[in-house]
């Protein structure tokens, strides 16, 4: 099977496997070894490590028991019930666990010819605009003969645990997974734009019509494959503490279904045709579950016929698997990150999308046209400094989504540089024929500007209308350097593009075919022609007797077409008697009102005044 992925660390699996069964000896991975460095770098875990391959854990390992579920899930001891989460979420859509668990037929162990398995397997995540794919062993991190970080409720079943190593090796160590967010990990699953909504300053469930509108918009990314998880904000002393109503603090839940169901029971239901909007959820532990309204065992369910609740499949254990009213959810869930799969593809009768992936920098340099780090639009003199791109709305009114991610800095927490930088964006409406960059903000209008905030992604989605369009993005203090990618998505192309430049180019003749003219009161004399040359040399004399010593000595350089002569500059001399007689060299510039404007290329020349006639 080809693979479009990059092989992460130069490492590309099917080579090392073929090597393993040749030499026929279990794939030791030197780039992620069984050593302490590998799994932690400040807090080590509690008890004595000991790596060991799943055939030494339990009887007949596979890599799936029965499929892959969301149930499959538990957490271990790192707190990153986020990657868990997004795991779970990864689980209910096979278009995207077939991708990043590549060739899953040819990685399952079989138990008839065991001699075809080399204790090597590959994951594949989307890092920063590309698919990576990255090679680990199966040794596994245990204490006790008890796998200790993320592990499946099936003692032989490794998929999770694997997938999390794969993970682990490239941010660093087990460790950097301690903390971290779900739509992160869904993206990095995915390619997914994810969209943060904070439910808590929004305040959704006191808005009955913000409160559909959201359940609509979310309806719509679950239905179309989208990933959607969600939180509650805690204190650090509230880390993982349990509510009253069952619900756990800083902890990440992973929506697994989003459903208007229907109430009554028999043919009343369908004639009164009454609905509930409902969400349900699943905690990374596979336990401890909510226990208000619509919970489990709950009195609501009663108001659900039979066949609607078997069409659910409402189960009554302490599975981690829960539903909720929506307004409840709304209520209790501080935060929510929506990931939506983005569809591209012109195959297709759903909405496509047209996508602009940009990857940029902000970069300091001395000199300020060339800075790139300006910081937010607090810093007035700085903030235009930053990377500049244009986008066009050719429709009336155009939805635009816009995603400006940084690079991951998980990598990073072992030399305690793993924070992300605050970023966020401005969106400004700007001139028709807008070209170059801004310099200063006079007539364009600033249409929207996000949330500056240290999360990964800022995700901005508006109705804009008609005209041509800017992004800024920027940090949020000036001269913070860093790498991100924009993502800008419209109905039809954009022609979203970075603009480099700060005023049209001043270039020299090419190719010309150079002449000047030399006049004064009323007189002149032309050059002959100077076949195409940038340097000419025209070695032309003029002498005028001026009546009007306040009129100016004009030389024009022009080019020779066919058609019509080409103005190329001009420089306008007093030729005052006090004026030097030595050669001078002069920009040469514009015509008429223009005249102060400098056009591109210099003339050198030399003039001589008297007030003498006879002294010439």
């Amino acid at each position: 099977m080809f693979s479009t992925a990059t092989s992460y660390k130069n490492q590309h699996y099917s080579e090392l496997k073929r090597k393993c069964l040749e030499d026929k000896e279990l794939f030791e991975d030197p780039e992620f070894p069984v050593t302490n460095t590998s799994l932690f770098y400040r807090k080590p875990p509690p008890g004595m490590v000991e790596w060991k391959r799943p055939r030494e854990i339990s009887d007949g390992p596979h890599l799936f028991v029965e499929g892959i579920s969301s149930h499959d899930l538990n957490q271990g001891l790192l707190g990153n019930c986020w990657f868990v989460a997004a795991c779970s979420c990864l689980a209910l859509k096979p278009d995207l666990w077939q991708k990043v668990i590549p060739d899953w037929k040819e990685q399952e162990w079989d138990s008839k010819h065991l001699e075809n398995y080399a204790g090597i397997f590959h994951f594949q995540f989307w890092v920063f605009g590309e698919w990576v794919d990255v090679v680990v062993d199966d040794r596994l991190p245990s204490i006790n003969g008890e796998l200790i970080y993320c592990h499946s409720k099936v003692k032989n079943e490794f998929w999770s645990a694997l997938l999390e190593k794969a993970y682990a090796k490239l941010s660093g160590c087990y460790e950097s997974l301690d903390g971290g967010n779900t739509g992160d990990a869904v993206v990095d699953f995915s390619g997914a734009v994810a969209e943060a909504i904070n439910l808590e300053a929004e305040a959704f469930h006191k808005d009955q019509g913000r409160m559909d509108k959201l359940f609509e918009d979310l309806f719509k990314v679950y239905d179309r494959d989208g990933i959607i998880s969600c939180s509650i904000k805690a204190s650090p002393s509230e880390i993982e503490a349990r509510m009253a109503c069952g619900l756990v603090k800083g902890h990440a839940y992973s929506v697994t279904s989003v459903k208007k169901v229907r109430l009554g029971h028999g043919l009343i239901a369908y004639f009164q045709n009454e609905t509930i909007p409902l969400i349900r959820m699943r905690n990374p532990w596979g336990k401890i579950e909510w226990n208000g309204a619509w919970s489990d065992s709950s009195a609501e369910w009663k108001k659900v016929g039979s066949m609607e609740r078997n069409k659910l499949g409402i189960t009554v254990e302490d599975d981690g698997e829960f539903w909720m009213e929506f307004r409840d959810w709304c209520k209790y869930f501080t935060d929510a990150d929506v990931c939506r799969l983005i569809n591209t593809s012109l195959l297709t009768i759903d909405k496509t999308w047209n996508e602009v992936m940009i990857l940029g920098s902000w970069t300091k340099n001395a000199e300020p046209l060339r800075n790139r780090c300006g910081g937010c639009m607090n810093h007035k003199h700085t903030f235009l400094q930053n990377p500049q791109y244009l986008f066009e709305v050719t429709k009336e009114v155009d939805e635009v989504l816009i995603s400006l991610q940084q690079r991951d800095m998980k990598i990073h927490r072992r030399i305690g540089q793993g924070e992300n930088l605050t970023i966020g964006f401005a969106v400004f409406k700007v001139e028709l024929n807008r070209k170059y960059r801004m310099h200063d903000i006079i007539t364009q209008h600033n249409v929207q500007t996000t949330t500056y905030i240290n999360a990964r992604t800022v995700f901005m989605r508006a109705m804009l209308p008609k005209g041509r369009y800017m992004i800024i993005p920027s940090t949020f203090k000036p001269e913070t350097l860093g790498e991100f990618m924009l993502r800008v998505y419209t109905n039809v192309d954009s022609g979203c593009r970075e603009l480099t430049e700060h005023q049209p180019r001043m270039t020299c003749w090419r190719g010309a075919d150079p002449y000047v003219i030399v006049s004064c009161e009323g007189s002149s004399v032309r050059s002959t022609v100077k076949a195409d040359t940038v340097k000419p040399v025209f070695d032309t004399r003029a002498i005028f007797y001026r009546k009007k010593p306040t009129k100016p000595i004009t030389v024009e350089v022009w080019n020779s077409n066919a058609v019509k002569d080409q103005f190329l500059g001009q420089v306008v001399l007093t030729g005052s008697v006090k004026d030097s007689t030595n050669p001078q060299r002069l920009q040469l510039r514009k015509s008429g009102r223009a005249m102060a404007d400098e056009m591109p290329g210099s003339i050198t020349l030399r003039i001589v005044t008297s007030t003498e006639l006879t002294d010439m």
